[in-house]
């Protein structure tokens, strides 16, 4: 069994406390293909909050076995038509190769199933329109692992303190995403821009997510975004760097970059930051780590009119996306995450992406 340490990102799963939403069996997943480690967190997750992983298909037989080890009680599929066709199961998990998660969200949706995808959820713009197309005709969901937020307890955190007025009116969010690489584990198609959709896309619809949600935006303006190969030319189809600039439709000026740049010294897969000032303070998440000071996750820094706090919440949030998830399949409901906050998040990464400046 793989040791999911938190020193490489592709397979960091988090895990929580467990928060029951509903009955023993009430709620059935099936997973659908598991090419990125994402796909313990999501489960993680959804078992916490009373899910029943009970269904797994992947071509892999490596990669059944190692589920087996997190998951022993899921039956094994031997076919993804099978596993859509099963009748039971509430919804389809995937953390399939980037460019082919999109299909597998369609033909959920058309076996009258909702879809939770690891992230980036689609790697073009038709993509997305053809998923919003079917979520229209479907009325079902299109959930993402937008997990740099919605698996962070301090990310959760500042969005309470943000609702409390701590910092007063948001005025600027800034975003700072640096993964680890990991050369000697990474599959062919992860240094395929064809198939991962490029580093915006890819890990810059994070920061996408995270702008819009502290924004309290429905839409951004993109002013000007970056990406190149720095480092890794080997891989000549690969990019290691990107930024990109927007103004939300709020008027709130936004900076993210990203990059495969965390060095080997780190004790985690990434220093991830994030600064959300305000009119009356701001709000520093230390995501993974406070570095060369604690190993300890989930640190946040609030400086207000009032106080300086370095405040570590961890295990002391929680992850509610996941049970307002389970609630929003069973009761119809719009808790966990708005769709078109959902879709917005992805496309606007994608127009990054598309109209980046090559460094």
């Amino acid at each position: 069994m793989k040791d999911f340490q938190k020193s490489d990102g592709q397979n960091y799963a988090p895990k929580g406390l467990e928060n029951i939403v509903c009955e023993a069996g009430e709620f059935i997943v099936g997973v659908c293909r598991m090419d990125h480690g994402h796909i313990y967190g999501m489960c993680n997750g959804l078992k916490e909050a009373g899910a029943e992983i009970k269904y797994v298909f992947d071509y892999d037989k490596t990669k059944i076995d190692t589920f087996l080890k997190s998951f022993p009680n899921a039956i094994v599929v031997e076919s993804e038509e099978s596993l859509l066709n099963i009748e039971e199961i509430n919804l389809i998990a995937t953390s399939a190769i980037p460019n082919e998660r999109f299909q597998i969200g369609l033909k959920t949706l058309d076996k009258g199933k909702d879809f939770f995808s690891d992230k980036p959820p689609f790697t073009s713009i038709e993509q997305v329109n053809l998923a919003r197309k079917k979520v229209k005709e479907t009325n079902l969901k299109w959930f993402v692992y937008y997990s740099e937020r919605l698996h962070v307890e301090s990310a959760i955190y500042a969005g309470q303190l943000i609702d409390e007025g701590a910092i007063g009116d948001i005025v600027s969010i800034k975003g700072w995403g640096p993964h680890r690489i990991s050369l000697s584990s990474r599959p062919e198609w992860f240094f395929n821009k064809e198939q991962f959709g490029g580093i915006l896309t890819d890990i810059g619809s994070h920061q996408l997510e995270q702008v819009l949600y502290y924004a309290k935006a429905k839409d951004a303006k993109l002013i000007s975004s970056r990406v190149g190969n720095l480092k890794n030319k080997k891989y000549p189809k690969f990019e290691d760097y990107g930024d990109a600039t927007y103004i939300t439709n709020n008027n709130i000026p936004c900076y993210i970059s990203v990059d495969w740049f965390t060095p080997d010294g780190l004790s985690t897969w990434g220093d991830g930051r994030l600064i959300i000032s305000g009119t009356k303070g701001y709000i520093e998440l230390r995501k993974y780590l406070d570095v060369a000071r604690s190993n300890e996750p989930d640190n946040v820094i609030l400086v207000n009119d009032k106080e300086e706090k370095h405040i570590c919440v961890h295990n002391k949030v929680g992850f509610p996306f996941f049970g307002q998830l389970i609630r929003d399949c069973l009761d119809r409901t719009e808790l966990a995450i708005s769709q078109e906050h959902t879709f917005k998040a992805i496309e606007l990464a994608i127009e990054a992406q598309d109209k980046a400046i090559v460094v």
